[in-house]
């Protein structure tokens, strides 16, 4: 656990994350509940019914943010693609098989990113973003964001992100997301740089 000016980032595991479900479970249900997502009272129950199986997947971490008096903000979580990932076959226009080929290790999956209103535009996705992917050992990080929120869209880019194409994640219907790829890898020229936009992702 870390101070962040006036907010506490917290990184977790499976098992943390499950005891702090209620807290995921309210960033998720405001946030995704705006345009351009638009979610019911029952894809939001869906989803934290799936949550406790995700959670316990290998390679699961989780990040949440919380106001210096304890109300949750903001939340990140993912896990490592498996071999099997129909990820790569949900887009629009195929990528070449060097690109797509996955081993559990290779890519680490960004399946949720959202901060509450009142705490955007304060570096809390920023942080967020730092915080779950800080220690992992993957080569790149993927994920998928709605082509209509330009302000997640901008921030993606600004971390490093580029986009790899269109796809409809299942559950999604006929709504459009933007695939987005970012490079691990140390290199001389890091060109993940921080941004201010609060960000909000999608999984598949």
């Amino acid at each position: 656990m870390a101070w962040q000016g006036t907010i506490v980032l917290e990184r977790m595991d499976g098992p943390a994350a499950v005891r702090a479900g209620d807290a995921f479970r309210l960033i998720y249900a405001e946030v995704f509940a705006e345009p351009p997502y638009h979610e019911t009272a029952d894809g939001i129950a869906a989803a934290f019914r799936r949550f406790p199986a995700q959670a316990g997947r290998a390679g699961f971490r989780a990040a949440l943010a919380r106001s210096e008096d304890g109300e949750a903000v903001g939340m990140a979580y993912g896990w490592p693609l498996a071999p099997d990932t129909v990820w790569w076959d949900e887009l629009a226009e195929p990528v070449p098989d060097a690109v797509r080929r996955e081993d559990g290790h290779r890519t680490f999956g960004l399946m949720e990113l959202a901060v509450r209103g009142p705490w955007r535009g304060r570096g809390v996705a920023r942080r967020l973003h730092e915080t779950l992917l800080d220690g992992v050992t993957a080569e790149r990080a993927l994920l998928n964001v709605h082509s209509d929120s330009a302000a997640a869209s901008a921030a993606y880019r600004a971390w490093g992100y580029r986009r790899i194409g269109a796809t409809r994640p299942p559950g999604t219907g006929a709504e459009v997301y933007d695939m987005m790829l970012l490079d691990l890898r140390p290199t001389t020229d890091d060109t993940r740089s921080p941004a201010r936009p609060a960000a909000v992702t999608r999984g598949g």
